[in-house]
């Protein structure tokens, strides 16, 4: 209690109280005060809030980028100059950015090594997308699949069955068709064009139903269409009476490593269901993949 009062009248008088034989910098006191006072003064919360989403926006512009500087980072962080060099300036100190050379830019530090080394390796795909799946499960109220791309098919490897009695069959584990199945589709969409036609099959490609896209050419129009929405659309296109439609996860260089997707029966899962549940699947779908270290 003694010790406390000591600093308190320290913090008073000129300013910087004395931990052992070190007077901390001018920012380390600021934040003391801030941490201090902060129940007295509410206002202050929603500006620190803002200026730690501020600097990890700054930290997200330089990994996307590589290095920029202050006047690039300022712009599309959407804040003056001035804040943006103290943001950066304050990640400095903590070894977080560091400066390029003479070059006048910022490049991320060596401190956040520290920091992802302290977190547990978790690099399992399915570990990652098991809650976005279970939450994407809950809103459309049908069965989510994870698939990846394996000798020339779509495989499952998690699936969350949605609450329906009636719902798709298991196909974990279950090679699938890369051009009938939404998972598929997304998977080959993203392809150079010869190596997607190397992967479709042969021309013709196998009917599963009457509505199965057969011709390579038709099937190559469909995944432009994949790319320019950011999701496949499958309408009994593998099994009759079964809808499908699915988004694209991204590795962290930005190539498509798996495929997220929701389906249902058509009576339930409608082409209109489908567009609504195709919008909800890309946002999931580029949640995983920021998990998985892309960066848009």
């Amino acid at each position: 209690m003694h010790n406390e009062l000591r600093i308190t009248k320290l913090r008073r008088g000129w300013g910087h109280p004395i931990v052992g034989d070190r007077v901390p910098r001018p920012e380390e006191h600021t934040y003391s005060s801030a941490m201090t006072s902060h129940l007295s003064q509410p206002a202050r919360d929603g500006s620190s809030v803002q200026s730690v989403d501020r600097a990890v926006s700054a930290l997200e512009i330089l990994a996307r980028r590589g290095e920029a500087g202050v006047s690039e980072v300022a712009a599309e962080i959407g804040v003056h100059k001035s804040t943006a060099f103290r943001l950066l300036a304050s990640l400095e100190r903590r070894d977080l950015v560091e400066q390029n050379g003479d070059r006048g830019t910022y490049r991320l530090g060596i401190g956040l090594l520290r920091l992802a080394g302290a977190v547990p390796a978790r690099t399992d795909l399915t570990v990652l997308a098991r809650p976005v799946c279970e939450r994407l499960s809950a809103d459309l109220a049908e069965t989510v699949n994870l698939a990846v791309a394996r000798s020339g098919h779509a495989v499952n490897l998690d699936q969350v069955r949605g609450p329906a009695t009636v719902t798709a069959d298991s196909w974990v584990g279950r090679p699938t068709p890369l051009h009938a199945t939404s998972s598929g589709k997304v998977l080959l969409a993203w392809r150079p064009a010869d190596e997607l036609r190397a992967l479709a099959g042969p021309d013709p490609l196998p009917a599963y139903t009457p509505h199965t896209l057969t011709r390579v050419d038709d099937l190559v129009d469909d995944l432009a269409t994949v790319r320019e929405r950011g999701y496949a659309v499958t309408v009994e296109e593998y099994e009759t009476g079964l809808n499908a439609v699915a988004a694209p996860v991204r590795d962290r260089d930005g190539s498509v490593v798996a495929a997220v997707s929701a389906s249902g029966p058509a009576y339930r899962f409608t082409e209109e269901q489908l567009l609504r549940a195709g919008q909800l699947l890309a946002v999931a779908a580029r949640e995983l993949s920021h998990r998985m270290g892309h960066l848009d």
